[in-house]
């Protein structure tokens, strides 16, 4: 019994000198400083939206913001479900679906996508969008926005997490 509590004595007069009640830290000031600076990125660095069963808006393309849809259009957005890996969303005008295989190194890639045939005033960011997407090979997650992408290239296009 003796053997134990020696060294457990000892641990914690040790543990008692290093939060000494006259020095913050125990006179360590730098590992604060480190510690709260960690926090602070941590606090400001968003969480990513899961690629996966979340609402994409569209809100560029080929670097070109995404006007407002027109009165009689909604907004173009994508949806990869998780079940089935299936592309569903809209072009504004016309609904979207399609399949999607993932592999490692966030490669996607698009397969049978098809809209409805509907007529609009307009169909330019419908068609681009559709086009994009059957050219994306990768992904990127930054916060609350995914990019589609094309080997190193530039987004192809640019979308913002919204719910629904």
């Amino acid at each position: 019994m003796r053997i134990f509590a020696f060294p457990l004595l000892v641990t914690t007069v040790l543990l008692a000198k290093c939060t000494s009640p006259g020095k913050p830290n125990g006179g360590l000031s730098a590992p604060a400083t480190s510690v709260a600076v960690t926090q602070t990125i941590e606090a400001s660095t968003p969480s990513e939206m899961p690629l996966q069963d979340t609402y994409w808006k569209l809100i560029e393309i080929q670097s070109i913001p995404v006007q407002n849809p027109e009165a009689n259009q909604s907004e173009a957005y994508i949806i990869l479900l998780s079940e089935g890996l299936k592309l569903q969303g809209s072009g504004g005008c016309n609904t979207l679906m399609g399949a999607y295989t993932m592999e490692n190194g966030n490669r996607i890639r698009f397969s049978a996508v098809a809209s409805t045939r509907m007529a609009c005033p307009e169909m330019t960011t419908e068609s681009e969008l559709i086009r994009v997407i059957e050219m994306a090979d990768n992904y990127a997650i930054r916060g609350n926005h995914l990019m589609l992408h094309n080997a190193k290239m530039a987004p192809l296009a640019k979308f913002e997490a919204r719910t629904q």
